[in-house]
């Protein structure tokens, strides 16, 4: 009986081992976030003529990009984070990667705008985004849907389309890596 007791708790141990190398399991916990690069919007930068009131005029998610999104929801939903809290960039990219993932209404947030091509403005960005990271350490998980270069600049590594960061962020807006989200 001792024997079989052993093997079980060696069995339970290495089930739960297994559940937590799924890095998305650790958005179930307080205090953790999915900072996520928009879903695929083909080409690079924003046209000359971008204006953030009008879709028309920027980059915009390609279909491939939207079934992206809709995965991306179906995944989170399917972890039971269905009512997650988002937060968004105002560029329409972003916005519709929010929407087509079909979580909660997502919160328009300066700290996730663009600073790709406005690099003026890029400290005050990141200090909005640090403020926001720290005023979600150790609250409910959060998603945010951003832009590659804040992501770079707050975590130190470079994601892809539809590819996020699972961060634990700390009071001061700095981030632990915990893992990663692929398309």
């Amino acid at each position: 009986m001792k024997r079989f007791s052993i093997i079980l708790g060696l069995i339970l141990l290495t089930t739960s081992a297994f559940a937590q190398n799924d890095p998305v399991t650790a958005l179930r916990d307080d205090g953790h976030v999915l900072m996520l690069r928009h879903a695929i919007a083909p080409g690079f930068g924003d046209p000359a003529e971008f204006d953030i009131n009008d879709c028309s005029t920027q980059r915009n998610l390609s279909e491939e990009g939207r079934a992206q999104a809709r995965s991306i929801g179906e995944r989170l939903r399917g972890e039971g984070l269905g009512d997650i809290t988002v937060y968004t960039s105002a560029w329409c990219r972003c916005r519709e990667t929010a929407a087509e993932m079909d979580l909660t209404e997502a919160k328009a947030h300066p700290g996730l705008s663009s600073f790709f091509q406005d690099r003026e403005g890029r400290d005050e960005i990141i200090a909005e985004l640090r403020d926001l990271l720290s005023e979600l350490a150790d609250g409910p998980p959060a998603v945010l849907v951003t832009h590659q270069v804040n992501i770079r600049a707050i975590a130190g590594q470079g994601v892809r389309s539809g590819e996020g960061l699972i961060v634990k962020p700390d009071d001061e807006g700095s981030v632990r890596i915990v893992g990663s989200l692929r398309p």
